[in-house]
């Protein structure tokens, strides 16, 4: 046994067994088929996330109220988002040149995002929560008609 790192091989006996784990996991539950076989029972893929950023302006004088919004967001809103397949979304908050910005971020997992999105819109507990947000807001020249946010490009992801 090493004197200087007496565990160690307690270490790698528990990174041995840990990786076999993570490889067993990795390939799903499995079960035998009917002659003794094994098959997957996993069929569907899984779905492709689609990541969306966007900015907009922030109006200075609003901002506190804005960030008092967001710090304590509507239950019903942030319900309805994870029901319109958003997650992972953030909103960051940038001064440039004298400017504030919004600079937005989620992830959509569903199968139909413009009928996952339409169906938010005319949610009624929406628009109260973007009657609330919107006068906060700057909208930025080049956003399309009917957006309120200008949609911005990806152009690195690290997975």
């Amino acid at each position: 046994m090493n004197r200087r790192f007496p565990h160690l091989a307690l270490v790698v006996v528990a990174l041995v067994i840990g990786t076999l784990i993570g490889i067993s996991q990795a390939r799903g539950p499995r079960r035998a088929g009917r002659r003794g076989r094994v098959r997957s029972t996993q069929t569907a893929k899984p779905k492709q996330v689609q990541r969306f950023g966007s900015v907009i302006g922030l109006k200075a004088d609003k901002k506190d109220y804005y960030n008092k919004l967001h710090a304590n967001p509507w239950p019903e809103i942030n319900a309805l988002l994870k029901k319109s397949n958003v997650q992972n979304y953030s909103i960051y908050e940038a001064e440039l040149d004298g400017k504030l910005y919004l600079f937005a971020y989620f992830e959509y997992t569903g199968d139909d995002f413009k009928a996952d999105m339409a169906k938010m819109a005319v949610d009624p507990k929406m628009k109260e929560w973007w009657a609330e947000t919107d006068p906060c807001q700057i909208r930025l020249s080049g956003t399309p008609e009917g957006e309120q946010w200008l949609g911005i490009e990806e152009v690195y992801r690290l997975d």
